[in-house]
């Protein structure tokens, strides 16, 4: 699997929020995803661009 965070600035990547609940992001590297454990979604990143939005979101598994 490619390096996704490779191309994704990391200073953004601390900048970040969940757009549902506004809370921090940690980033799992072996899926592609930066996780909101607050909202249970986890928001892809799509060619180094994360993507920000919640219809976008995988739901997170309980």
């Amino acid at each position: 699997m490619e390096n996704r965070m490779s191309t994704v600035d990391p200073k953004l990547l601390e900048l970040l929020v969940c757009p549902l609940t506004q809370g921090g992001l940690t980033f799992d590297r072996e899926k592609g995803e930066l996780v909101s454990e607050r909202a249970g979604l986890a928001y892809p990143i799509r060619d180094g661009i994360p993507i920000m939005l919640v219809s976008e979101a995988r739901k997170l598994e309980t």
